[in-house]
């Protein structure tokens, strides 16, 4: 099952909200099937249908989720890690990026002025469900995942070389493309990340290569922070990370779920 976030092309009265100061399109969730896009109540709890549906060629996917937080794991690739001349990890090392550098597909990736080198990193990317903190020991936490899509990790390298620490490098605007759907029912043992540049395929990878495997990183996570509905785990990388310039356009894309695209340019085009 593929769910989305997404907003009509054409916009009737009724799909207006109004914020404080001014009009906007209003944004909706819905449920792929085929060629058309049904609307339903919301991406969490019981699927609700409202009884509404658009031909796909009709709607603006956006970004599948508002996360509170992307919660990354670096270096879960062996091959990755050795790329870049560093020690695979014991155990599972985890940084933040920040809601803000959230886009969705089509959207630019924004190449900052004070980078001289910006990298691209497909992973494929978790989506939380349910509220989960501490889980217990022998706790299955399948049913706290709502499912899978596909994200690029956007890195200023040459800035988280200098810092050490990944913070500025990984936070600027624009730096989490995430999307375009969510896949609830992902065949994990089996997929692969690819990432392409301007056509090209620049990185693939299997996800059963991951150091650590996906029930492990969510508890080690959960065990640290609360983990929310809509909160998105990164999962890591595989070799062949590399740069981009203005006017590239990347795309990763993950089996059973679908391609992200995203136009790169310039700060101030």
């Amino acid at each position: 099952m593929k769910l989305c976030r997404f907003q009509p092309l054409e916009f009737s009265a009724a799909l207006i909200t109004r914020d404080d100061t001014e009009l906007r399109p209003a944004t909706s969730c819905g449920l792929i099937e085929g060629e058309r896009l049904r609307e339903i109540r919301s991406l969490f709890g019981r699927l609700e249908l409202t009884g509404r549906d658009w031909l796909l060629e009709d709607v603006r996917l956006l970004a599948p989720v508002e996360p509170s937080k992307i919660v990354c794991v670096g270096r879960n690739y062996a091959e990755h890690a050795a790329e870049l001349g560093n020690e695979v990890p014991k155990e599972p090392l985890i940084f933040l990026k920040p809601p803000s550098s959230v886009i969705g597909p089509d959207e630019p990736i924004i190449l900052p002025s004070i980078s001289e080198r910006v990298d691209y990193e497909g992973e494929l990317a978790i989506v939380i469900g349910e509220r989960l903190h501490l889980p217990g020991e022998g706790e299955d936490l399948r049913r706290y995942i709502l499912g899978y899509t596909c994200l690029n990790d956007v890195t200023a390298r040459d800035i988280q070389k200098r810092d050490v620490q990944f913070t500025r490098g990984k936070s600027f605007d624009t730096f989490c493309p995430i999307g375009a759907v969510i896949e609830t029912q992902l065949d994990v043992a089996s997929a692969t990340v690819e990432t392409r540049v301007n056509g090209n395929c620049k990185q693939i990878g299997h996800i059963s290569g991951m150091l650590f495997p996906i029930e492990v990183i969510i508890r080690w996570i959960a065990r640290v922070m609360t983990l929310l509905p809509g909160d998105v785990i990164a999962t890591g990388t595989p070799p062949g990370v590399g740069p981009l310039a203005d006017g590239d356009v990347v795309e990763v894309s993950i089996d059973g779920i679908g391609t992200l695209r995203n136009p790169v340019a310039a700060e101030g085009d």
